[in-house]
């Protein structure tokens, strides 16, 4: 067992630090597998694999997403909606620095990409808050994080993945990451408020009062959020509901987002095409992963791997909190090398027979790994939004990471609050099940 434990995770190194994509070494490696570790024949395990993985029904949710993000990425909503929060924020400690916060977890909630999320917002606050005298350390940590939530709240592309992969009801992951997503939204500004106060204000680095707007000015401004609230509300309270399944409201999302993007005028015939070819390299890609990790899993079922690995760990008597810690270690490690989805599916094909074991509601799984592939997204090397905002501000990597540690440690904290009361996730699933 520790032979062959040692050949995939060297195989899958190999592979990946070559720079073969993520898709065809999760093939290679249960390939190597599969031939060297098994009798059984790999070419009709390969086919039956892919696809099994390619027809279900809930993965067409995922290019429906996709897409809908496209859409609004070109659309210019993340303008609309900073002048819409502006004049809101100009009494609350930190100011316009809570734009990054909200107007990332608002674009978040539509987009579903926190790459995506980090580059249009930052493109449009970051000149802004270092022109108006804002700690620029500060505003690089508030986008890196807060568009992470890209991840957590619905609709979610890493939720259906995880779903799809591990049988899971949509619906209710997407419903599970709401409460959270609320939680790291409200941690993220409580650190902002409190570092203004006690560092910011008092060196000068926390911006200045704005120009001061009349109460019916800010509504007007407001009436600017009123589509992307419509949309967020429309495709959740849809699911929420039980009017409509994830697909079904992801459809309508597409059609919601063509219409708000031709209200603003962003919507050329141009515009349609480069939308639609991106989610289908996009969609294309995840699913080709999602195919190649169904082929490891089964590699590693035939192996009986994950049940070994299971039963060892249950015989060191580890607690549920004592499992939960190494494996947040171990998951931090390797999304320091692998995205979010290639992390994901690695990780529910390889020790979900561990997590059953040791009694976790699934639902609440799928939480804490979409919080810790967002941490991911913010470590280095491979931090994805990291890249985003060093293309955006041209600071070294190093000094970005330092920004967003704050941020990183918040999160930590939601998992350690998630872990003590669970109901933080699972009280609207249950709800919605009632």
């Amino acid at each position: 067992m520790l032979t062959l434990i040692l050949v995939t995770l060297l195989a899958l190194a190999l592979l990946l630090g070559s720079g073969v994509w993520v898709a065809f070494s999760l093939i290679g490696t249960g390939w190597i597998v599969l031939t060297f570790f098994s009798t059984f024949e790999t070419g009709p395990i390969l086919a039956s694999d892919f696809w099994g993985a390619s027809y279900g029904w809930d993965l067409t949710a995922l290019p429906m997403f996709v897409w809908m993000g496209e859409i609004l990425f070109r659309s210019g909503l993340a303008d609309n909606m900073f002048r819409a929060l502006a004049p809101w924020l100009n009494r609350l400690p930190g100011r316009l620095l809570h734009s990054n916060i909200i107007g990332s977890g608002l674009f978040a909630a539509v987009c579903g990409s926190s790459a995506a999320t980090c580059a249009t917002v930052g493109k449009m606050t970051l000149p802004e808050l270092e022109r108006r005298g804002y700690d620029s350390n500060l505003a690089i940590g508030t986008l890196a994080s807060a568009s992470t939530l890209g991840l957590l709240i619905p609709p979610s592309i890493m939720m259906i993945v995880y779903g799809v992969v591990t049988e899971q009801s949509i619906s209710r992951l997407f419903i599970a990451g709401v409460l959270p997503g609320m939680l790291l939204l409200a941690l993220f500004m409580g650190y902002l408020a409190i570092w203004s106060k006690v560092v910011g204000e008092p060196q000068g680095r926390a911006g200045h009062d704005e120009p001061h707007m009349g109460f019916m000015a800010k509504l007007r401004n407001s009436a600017q959020l009123i589509p992307l609230l419509a949309l967020i509300g429309g495709i959740l309270g849809s699911i929420y509901g039980g009017l409509a399944s994830p697909t079904e409201a992801a459809a309508v999302g597409v059609v919601l987002s063509l219409i708000i993007a031709r209200l603003n005028g962003h919507m050329t015939a141009a515009t349609f095409k480069e939308s639609l070819f991106a989610a289908l390299r996009t969609s294309c890609m995840i699913a080709f992963i999602i195919a190649g990790a169904s082929f490891l899993s089964s590699a590693m079922s035939f192996t009986q791997i994950p049940m070994q690995l299971a039963e060892g760990i249950a015989t060191l008597g580890l607690s549920p909190t004592m499992l939960l810690v190494v494996l947040t270690l171990f998951l931090l490690i390797l999304g320091c090398f692998l995205d979010g989805i290639s992390l994901i599916l690695l990780v529910t094909s390889i020790i979900m027979p561990v997590i059953e074991a040791a009694g976790f509601d699934l639902i609440w799984f799928g939480i804490y790994l979409i919080i810790v592939v967002e941490m991911s997204q913010i470590t280095p090397p491979v931090g994805f939004n990291l890249f985003v905002i060093q293309s955006l501000t041209g600071k070294d990597i190093i000094t970005i990471t330092k920004a967003t540690l704050p941020f990183f440690l918040l999160m930590i904290f939601s998992i350690v609050l998630m872990h003590i009361f669970p109901e933080i996730v699972l009280y609207l699933p249950q709800a919605m099940n009632n």
